[in-house]
């Protein structure tokens, strides 16, 4: 098929998505206008702050879409192209769409409290504590597997040769690998890093503080971002892995306790700017590219022992690979972590929760076609699931999105590989760091919670900020510096749309106490459930056979975690049940 003419299908389904099933979920939930959100009611000025929807929007989509829409499709390619995308648009329109809104929704009700909070009023302490619990292990694989992509990400290099250039270009700077030229690309993502953070609190207390208009802040956010990249072409930052793990981590540190307008917010803002300049250009490459004959270069199906000895079978683990394409349930953390905190009017839910979705897959889909369209299937395979030994071994998924990124703007928009695949790595950074922060901070939030829960008069340390996120950052670590991100993506996939059905229940159980019959979130959590406790079952067998400790002990917490809350929410329905019952048999004899 035409990549162009796929592309468009997969938009014209994406909005009308939009505006059927997202309104229709959306008007019966009960949105009000009227109501004031916490944000306008609380407004503290650290965490509380009514945004102005174009900025929240943006903080939202910046810190939803991480990786997990690049990364993730791009390794369930190798099921095929059908699977994966018959899954991005099927899958966020009916569960993954719902689920962000809900949760935003009811947080906003809840007056702001975290998706764990709003547990504990329909499952009690005990369900509050397994919800925070099984959040904070989410995080820290979802961390544990960004900070290893980030890393590779802003150490990546490629021939000179592949990107088109000579052996005497200057526009990169270079190094001999095994006697081949190879071009410092990660480099230049990662002076841009440095100077984009540099200048965040900048743009936090000009938008803050002297109240700015938005069109000034965005062209100043965007002239400071198109200035890091060049100022990285000359000067690429060329670090260790390792070190920038430790360097993100002591960002990150930093980013989860100081007020959210002083690096957080404004960092996203300045960095959402290359994100949606990313967006527009894989867009408008795929059509050109469709324009100029170029079809998707990968069969429709690849289901054998080769995806099989990849990633496993194709159900549940194609559900969990493509992860935060679809579904996620690290939205919820962020939707009522977070964004919820700062929605100044209700009427905005619809928009920021269900729509950001929408445009993350999107993303994941743009993806898609880049990669099929720029690379044939035996070139993708090489890329991200190398055979070595006659096994496959780990790859570079990053790598891979960017070199067709490259291919497909060269394609359709004639600009040069080097350029287009320098672009598609300081794509992948920005949508990770600003995920890594976002989700330290919703870990200190989660530490400060379950503290409360633990105990009825706790030690004054775990009152502090600064210890709560020394504290997260820390078993994060632990994590990353012991697994690989491949070995990381499935248990993180897993226990990530777990979370999201999890979420369901709770919203669900949540809209029973208003009377409402939320099918739409009741539904789209059975089949989570189902597919993600089959997931975590499997994937405990591979980890107790490969005597992998640490993944063996983090899948059975999440699983007993898991069955605790469903254990329990069954408990709450039918104590609900029996309580309805019971006001119906009065009425009826009266």
């Amino acid at each position: 098929m035409n990549i162009a003419i796929a592309m468009l299908i997969s938009i014209t389904i994406l909005i009308i998505g939009f505006f059927t099933w997202g309104r229709y979920v959306a008007k019966k939930s009960g949105v009000n206008p009227e109501i004031p959100t916490p944000a306008v009611r609380i407004n503290d000025g650290v965490d509380y702050v009514p945004t102005k929807p174009i900025v929240l929007l943006g903080h939202h989509y910046a810190s939803i879409a991480a990786a997990g829409p690049i990364v993730g499709p791009t390794l369930a390619l190798i099921y095929g192209f059908v699977p994966a995308w018959l899954w991005l648009l099927l899958g966020v329109i009916f569960i993954g769409a719902v689920h962000d809104f809900s949760a935003l929704f009811v947080s906003v009700r809840e007056n702001g409290r975290s998706i764990a909070h709003i547990a504990r009023k329909t499952l009690g302490n005990t369900g509050f504590a397994f919800f925070l619990s099984f959040a904070i292990l989410l995080i820290m694989l979802v961390n544990a597997a960004f900070l290893q992509l980030t890393a590779i990400a802003l150490t990546s290099y490629y021939p000179i040769s592949k990107l088109g250039l000579s052996p005497d270009q200057t526009l990169l700077k270079t190094t001999v690998i095994n006697g081949e030229i190879y071009g410092k690309i990660g480099g230049i993502a990662s002076t841009s890093v440095i100077v984009i953070t540099a200048f965040a609190p900048l743009i936090g207390y000009l938008l803050y503080k002297k109240h700015i208009k938005t069109f000034i802040a965005s062209v100043l956010a965007l002239s400071i971002a198109l200035v890091s990249v060049i100022i990285g072409f000359e000067f690429p930052v060329t670090l260790e892995p390792k070190f920038w793990m430790v360097a993100i981590l002591i960002y990150s540190f930093v980013a989860s306790w100081i007020p959210v307008w002083i690096i957080l917010q404004p960092r996203d803002f300045v960095n959402v700017h290359l994100l949606y300049l990313g967006l527009i250009g894989m867009f408008l490459g795929i059509i050109g590219s469709g324009f100029a004959g170029v079809k998707i270069q990968a069969p429709s199906f690849n289901i054998n022992s080769e995806s099989m000895e990849a990633l496993g079978l194709v159900w549940p683990f194609l559900f969990v690979t493509i992860a935060c394409g679809a579904v996620s349930g690290a939205h919820s953390l962020i939707a009522t972590g977070t964004t919820s905190k700062q929605l100044s009017n209700e009427k905005y839910a619809h928009l920021i929760g269900y729509g950001a979705m929408l445009l993350e897959s999107f993303l994941g889909l743009c993806v898609v076609f880049v990669i099929l369209g720029a690379v044939d299937f035996e070139h993708y395979k090489e890329l991200v699931w190398p055979m070595q030994n006659g096994h496959i071994k780990q790859g570079n998924a990053p790598l891979a999105f960017a070199v067709s990124v490259g291919k497909t703007l060269n394609n359709g928009l004639g600009i040069p590989i080097s350029y287009g695949t320098i672009f598609g790595i300081l794509m992948l950074e920005g949508f990770l760091i600003t995920t890594i922060d976002t989700l330290f901070r919703l870990m200190r939030y989660f530490f400060e919670e379950l503290w409360n829960v633990l105990f009825v008069k706790k030690p004054r340390i775990l009152e502090s900020r600064i210890f709560n996120s020394i504290l997260g950052i820390s078993l994060t670590a632990l994590l990353a510096f012991t697994n690989g991100y491949q070995k990381i993506w499935p248990i993180f996939g897993s226990a990530n749309q777990l979370l999201a059905a999890l979420t369901l229940v709770a919203v669900t159980a949540w809209f029973a106490q208003k009377s409402i019959k939320a099918y739409f979130a009741a539904i789209p959590a059975g089949f989570m459930i189902l597919t993600t406790i089959t997931s975590l079952s499997i994937l405990l067998k591979r980890y107790i056979e490969s005597k992998n400790l640490t993944l063996t002990i983090t899948d059975l917490l999440l699983l007993f975690l898991a069955f605790g809350v469903v254990f329990l929410t069954f408990k709450y329905f039918f104590k609900l049940r029996t309580e309805l019952s019971k006001e119906k048999i009065p009425e009826m004899v009266k």
